[in-house]
C-alpha cells in the first residue's frame, strides 16, 4: 500500500512542479481554458436548444421515446 502511495505522490510532485515552473504555459492554459469555456457555454446557449424544459418527467420520457421511434423510421 504504501508504495502506491509513494507512486501517486510522485506523480503529483512531477506535475505539480511542471505548471508552477511554467511562465509561458500559465498563458497558454488560460488561453486554452477561455477557449473552452466560450464552446461549451456561450455555444451551447445558440446550438442546442432545451426541448425538454418545462415538461413534467412523464411528458419527457414521452417525448424522447416518440423522437428515437421517429428517428429509426
Amino acid at each position: 500500500m504504501s508504495t502506491n502511495v509513494n507512486i501517486f505522490r510522485r506523480i503529483w510532485r512531477f506535475y505539480y512542479e511542471g505548471f508552477t515552473s511554467m511562465t509561458v504555459g500559465k498563458t497558454l492554459w488560460l488561453i486554452i481554458l477561455i477557449k473552452l469555456a466560450i464552446m461549451f457555454l456561450v455555444l451551447k446557449i445558440f446550438f442546442f436548444p432545451s426541448f425538454l424544459g418545462g415538461k413534467s418527467s412523464e411528458q419527457k420520457a414521452d417525448y424522447v421515446s416518440n423522437e428515437l421511434i421517429e428517428r429509426s423510421n
